[in-house]
């Protein structure tokens, strides 16, 4: 299990980003981290995944722990080695290679690498979850599209065996079948593997669907927790994140744009 105890995030020595941070991320279950652009989800991943200190950032206060450990201030490879893998915003991938061999660097360092018979049986893992990866394995990966590239990152993660994946807004720019398939994949990943996955979306209603358990992050503060079911009957994310007013009519920009003023638990 991960558990964030009260952590605070400080960028380039001056900058407070998360301000008392605690949520859990069981093994086998799929959290959802919410919230709009600048709450804190990203730094809440690098500071897990210790890639903050590439950002010149710092966990000042509090504790992360994973399976009894404290990794608040390991470095990445470390992390890495006890099966914390992060998917990055972006799709960041190795352009000039193919698919397989994208897949292929997935394997390599993760914390249950192996010879090239555990490769190949760990790639027909990721294929039998992205069939269209493996009708595709040859080609330049810089090519595929933006959902194509999305599946290729998460089956790079999987083949590092991870027992945490963090997914970073895995459905930005992509099309609703498209996200569609990566969340039943996701969940798949969660049932048949035992994978925690501790997801950062923007897309409340579908990262409610999938999750287990979601928190709610505003101003680097979790301001609302739940178990995802209980969190989609709330009035307050109806309104400010699924955009639905309490008899079920769908709220215009302009009817929440000053939402701030309103929101209970800022009150």
């Amino acid at each position: 299990m991960l558990i964030l105890n009260n952590v605070e995030v400080i960028y380039s020595d001056v900058v407070l980003v998360l301000r008392g941070v605690s949520l859990q991320a069981p093994q086998g279950k799929i959290v959802s981290l919410l919230g709009a652009n600048g709450a804190g989800k990203t730094t809440t991943l690098r500071a897990i995944s210790g890639l903050l200190h590439a950002q010149d950032g710092e966990v000042t206060r509090g504790s992360i722990e994973f399976e009894d450990k404290h990794i608040d201030h390991m470095a990445p490879e470390d992390i890495v080695q006890l099966g914390i893998i992060q998917v990055l915003e972006g799709r960041r991938l190795f352009k000039h290679l193919t698919v397989e061999e994208n897949l292929i660097i997935g394997a390599v360092g993760g914390p249950a690498s192996g010879g090239n018979k555990a490769i190949a049986q760990d790639l027909q893992q990721v294929y039998h979850y992205f069939p269209l990866l493996r009708d595709m394995r040859t080609r330049t990966a810089g090519y595929l599209s933006g959902g194509e590239q999305q599946m290729l990152v998460i089956g790079r993660g999987i083949m590092a065996h991870p027992k945490l994946m963090m997914l970073d807004e895995p459905s930005l720019g992509l099309a609703p079948l498209i996200v569609d398939e990566i969340f039943r994949v996701v969940r798949k990943l969660s049932e048949d593997e035992g994978m925690g996955i501790l997801l950062v979306e923007q897309n409340a209603r579908i990262a409610l669907d999938v999750a287990d358990y979601a928190y709610v992050m505003e101003n680097g503060r979790i301001v609302l927790d739940g178990p995802a079911e209980q969190l989609k009957e709330n009035e307050d994310i109806k309104e400010f994140y699924l955009g639905l007013t309490q008899v079920g009519e769908r709220k215009s920009y302009r009817d929440v744009k000053h939402y701030k003023r309103r929101k209970r638990w800022l009150g």
